[in-house]
């Protein structure tokens, strides 16, 4: 259903050329929002933006003047920057054992630090506002649940739900509110390109609802924070899992 409840709001999607953060600013458009497509992949990036009549600027957000220079960019196109979504993330399959400092660098720099230069920079405009919403994609991977190969990962993604406690406290004097979402595992290009069908079965099958989750599940939950009906929530994270992280066993579907 489609109720213009983002009508004259402009939002940053950092992170947005696909899979769930395409989807985010997919849903952001339909309810009247214009859309800040933010990136490092350029050509992608730019194809999301020119399909849902939004703009484009290539963005690294681990580096602090690139997360700013998105900013900028939203504050030029559209004269202020109401919403801003962090999803852009990296999630390599490592042991720890054999996880690199550098591969731990690059994880936690995309992933947290990411997330912490993305709130510093969007801070002032809406401040100076008295009005915002800060909305950062963490998972059901490290704050809830975990599985081999995925130190780093889940590390940077509980490192996020803490930032938002922290973050929701610092800004809601400027009536700014701060909070997540916890995907659990969502059929993205990415999941397709770079997980295996035998794992996507098998995740499929831990779901009560009985298969994964679409990218616009996760957005339909942002647009619930970004929205005015949220202005009372800050400092807390939403789950989308399908009920994933419910089970205490693998048996779940059989009866006692």
């Amino acid at each position: 259903m489609l109720t213009g409840r983002l009508a004259g709001r402009s939002a940053l999607v950092i992170g947005g050329a696909r899979g769930i953060g395409a989807g985010i600013a997919e849903r952001f458009v339909e309810e009247g929002a214009r859309v800040m497509i933010a990136d490092s992949e350029v050509a992608a990036g730019e194809a999301t933006a020119a399909r849902l009549g939004g703009q484009f600027v290539e963005t690294d957000v681990a580096d602090a003047a690139s997360a700013e220079r998105a900013v900028t960019a939203t504050l030029t196109a559209y004269g202020a920057l109401d919403i801003l979504v962090q999803n852009a993330g990296i999630y390599p399959w490592t042991l720890i054992e054999n996880i690199s400092p550098e591969e731990w660098d690059s994880v936690l720099g995309v992933n947290l630090k990411g997330t912490f230069l993305a709130a510093r920079a969007a801070l002032p405009p809406m401040r100076k506002a008295r009005y915002g919403r800060m909305i950062f994609t963490s998972s059901i991977t490290g704050p809830r649940v975990t599985s081999p190969g995925h130190g780093h990962y889940g590390a940077s993604k509980a490192g996020i739900n803490g930032f938002i406690r922290s973050a929701a406290l610092e800004f809601s004097r400027f009536g700014i509110t701060v909070n997540g979402i916890e995907p659990g595992n969502i059929l993205t290009e990415g999941m397709q390109a770079h997980r295996s069908e035998a794992f996507i079965r098998n995740m499929e099958r831990s779901v009560p609802l009985g298969r994964l989750g679409t990218p616009r599940d996760v957005a339909n939950a942002v647009l619930f924070l970004a929205s005015d009906e949220a202005e009372y929530i800050t400092g807390t994270t939403i789950l989308i899992d399908g009920g994933q992280t419910l089970p205490e066993g693998h048996d779940f579907r059989i009866e006692p």
